[in-house]
Formats: C-alpha cells, structure tokens, sequence
C-alpha cells in the first residue's frame, strides 16, 4: 500500500512495450507526439525495469492491453492508498478500459478495491500525488470537476487532507509540474510554486515549463529517478544532496510521459 510518494519504492506496476505502443494510427486520439523505435524504446524500459529492481522494488510486468497504445503508462490508470485501490476514470476516450485492466490486475494481487471514480467523472493517476497526511491533486483536461470533487470524498475518508489545484493547459498533468521526492521534499516547476499549496514542505522551484520537467521517481528518501534530458531538475537536485540516476527514456517523452508515467506504484514504505 501507497502512504506517501516519498517512501521506499517496494512494489510497482509497469507495462513494457511490445506491440501496441507501436500501432498508433491517430496520434491526436491517443495523445502521442511520434512513433516510438521500438528497439530503443523495448531498452529504455528494460533499463527502467531494472534500476527499479536494483532498488529494492518488485517489479510486475502486464502485458499491454489490446488496441490501448497508452497503457505502457500505468501510473494512470489506478491509485493505490493505505486502505487499497480506487478504480480511476479516465479523462482521454481512447484510455478507457484502461482502468477495468488494472483492476483486475491489481484484485489478483489480493489488493481491495476501495473506491471508484464514476463517470462524468474523470480522474487520471497523474494528477494525484500522496504526501502523508495531504493529497495534492490537479485538475486538469484529463481530471474534471466532477471526478475531482469524487476523489476528494474517498481520500478525506481515509484521513487525507485534499488540496486541489488547477492545472493550465497545455499541461496534462499535475504529475508533470511536481514531484514527491522525499517525505518532505518537493520539485516543481515555477508556475505551480506556492508557499500556502506546499505549506509543510520544502520546494525546489525549477524555471522550466515544459510538459514533464518536474515529474521524478522517487525511489526511496533522497534517491531519485530524473529523465536523462531534464538538466534543470537533475542540476538542482544533485546540488541538493540527492542520489541521481539519469535514465534515457526518451521514447516515452514521445508519447507525452515521463518516469513517474511508467510505474504504478502499489507498495511504498
């Protein structure tokens, strides 16, 4: 179970890419920029796999769902709480059904399902980040109104504190503007920087605005993932003291994901 993003990385969901990340035949539909190489992209992702694996964490490994280029992102599809797992909705059509597939992925893992976003509601894993006792959670162009307000319910009764900001397009997700590195410790970009939103936790502001410059795995306290060419925020977080791994995951920025993207965190702590 998920307390925090800041905890030890135990156990993690991902989805290597075989075929359907490859067969993309509307790119506005499914949201990706290019098609991936396969080859570099199957290395990429095996290289992640492992670091994970390096680190301590179990690493489970679907094989993608039919027709659902997108499902090589698992961190959407689901979040994972103390008390078990709430079945998201996604906000991007040619997604859904993403959400059924990890469910079922994660109830044979003896997980409970303890909540469900329903539709209109949209809710995707992006754009929500546990912290302890506050959930930050975006509302973006893939989490509406609606399903936010959804989340908030579930999550406040399992003891959480919700805060709730707005995303401004062209972001996708809150995920992509900040990261969790530390029990304590936040990245973010400058845009979202706020001493009352982050009130409890030290940031590392960063001046770059792009669509994943903020997004960090952390895989446990002071021990960071960082997308090879995201040089600001691996600049500042080595400065800082943090163990860095550079990862080139590149052919997953084509698809409009970054690290955090990849892996569905269901153990931490």
């Amino acid at each position: 179970m998920v307390r925090s993003e800041g905890d030890a990385l135990r156990q993690v969901v991902v989805c290597s890419p075989e075929k359907e990340y490859f067969r993309v035949n509307d790119f506005a539909a499914h949201n990706i920029e290019a098609i991936a190489e396969r080859e570099a992209a199957q290395k990429q992702h095996q290289a992640l796999r492992q670091l994970l694996a390096q680190a301590g964490a179990e690493v489970i490994n679907l094989p993608e769902l039919e027709n659902h280029p997108n499902s090589v992102f698992t961190r959407d599809t689901s979040l994972v709480t103390p008390e078990g797992f709430i079945r998201l909705q996604m906000g991007l059509p040619t997604r859904r059904g993403e959400e059924d597939w990890m469910a079922q992925a994660l109830l044979a893992l003896g997980m409970e399902e303890v909540g469900q976003i329903k539709p209109p509601g949209t809710v995707e894993g992006g754009d929500v980040i546990l912290a302890g006792q506050v959930a930050f959670v975006g509302h973006s162009l893939r989490s509406n109104k609606e399903g936010v307000i959804q989340l908030q319910q579930i999550l406040q009764a399992i003891g959480y504190e919700v805060r709730i900001i707005s995303i401004p397009p062209p972001h996708l997700h809150l995920g992509g503007m900040m990261s969790l590195i530390s029990p304590e410790d936040i990245i973010c970009t400058a845009e979202l920087a706020s001493a009352d939103y982050f009130q409890g936790y030290q940031f590392y502001q960063l001046s770059a605005e792009g669509a994943i410059s903020a997004n960090v795995i952390c895989l446990r306290p002071g021990e960071v993932v960082v997308e090879a060419a995201n040089k600001e925020a691996a600049a500042q977080l080595d400065q800082a003291g943090f163990h860095l791994h550079l990862l080139d995951l590149s052919e997953f920025v084509k698809g409009r994901g970054g690290p955090t993207c990849l892996i569905l965190p269901v153990a931490r702590g």
